[in-house]
């Protein structure tokens, strides 16, 4: 069995622990280790980058949404789960205008961070139908001229198109006829090609 491999950044010691030992419960997930700040992650999670990532937004120093935006600089395709007590709109929408795949609150149950790491490893989006629908309409409205994007090949434009149609990644594969890691590839290609910080961005802008 092939583990998902998680890192957490979380800068409270009790919550790391608690954290580790609630995803230990787990037998597909691994949680390769903690780090406590934004600097920290920088250092270490581009190196050998994990499946998923737990990111706290209030950290010491450097912000999680800060973070978020410079680890999917340097690593276009990792997924991020944004974990964090607040819960307004202005923190979710810069968090996923940042490239977080998913947001949760820490007074979530445990069945739902499981859900939402499955969920973001099959492609899916871990919020609320209604905030992803308001980030997509303020990725739409905003006024910034787009940087200029290298051209799709037909087989990302059918990816992409699909993704923009609500397929996880698994029933793309299906479709494609092509296997789970190629789908994942080429959505990385696809936003590294739109200046795309997440897929939500990319078939944001596929469809404005």
């Amino acid at each position: 069995m092939i583990k998902k491999s998680i890192v957490i950044v979380e800068d409270d010691p009790g919550l790391q622990k608690q954290l580790t030992l609630v995803l230990a419960t787990v037998k597909d997930f691994e949680c390769r280790y903690c780090v406590s700040t934004g600097e920290e992650a920088l250092k270490k999670i581009p190196a050998d980058p994990p499946d998923i990532v737990l990111m706290d937004i209030m950290l010491p120093g450097m912000s999680g949404i800060e973070c978020v935006a410079r680890l999917k600089k340097a690593c276009p395709g990792l997924e991020i789960i944004i974990l964090t007590i607040y819960e307004d709109s202005e923190s979710i929408f810069r968090a996923l205008k940042a490239g977080a795949s998913g947001y949760l609150l820490k007074s979530s149950p445990p069945k739902a961070l499981f859900q939402a790491i499955r969920d973001i490893y099959a492609g899916g989006a871990p919020f609320c139908s209604n905030i992803a629908r308001k980030m997509i309409q303020y990725l739409q409205s905003s006024d910034q001229s787009p940087p200029k994007t290298e051209p799709l090949s037909a087989r990302e434009k059918e990816v992409i198109e699909m993704l923009s149609q609500g397929y996880l990644y698994k029933e793309i594969s299906d479709k494609l006829n092509i296997t789970y890691e190629t789908v994942r590839t080429y959505v990385k290609r696809i936003c590294v090609k739109m200046h795309a910080r997440s897929r939500i961005e990319a078939v944001a802008k596929y469809q404005h």
